[in-house]
């Protein structure tokens, strides 16, 4: 649990990354690969917690 903890917090800090080297160079697709890194992290960070609370309730 620790280890997917840690993924998501670094994958958001990747896209942060390439928002802040598309804001650097103006270069369109770091702009590109931040949304996707981002889309997915969420997407990947909302299903993991929605196992966790899917574990309480049970």
């Amino acid at each position: 649990m620790l280890f997917f903890r840690w993924l998501i917090l670094l994958l958001l800090l990747a896209s942060g990354v390439s928002f802040a080297l598309y804001v650097a160079t103006s270069q369109e697709r770091f702009r590109q690969f931040g949304w996707q890194i981002l889309k997915w992290t969420l997407l990947a960070a909302f299903g993991f917690f929605a196992v966790l609370i899917m574990e309480r309730v049970a």
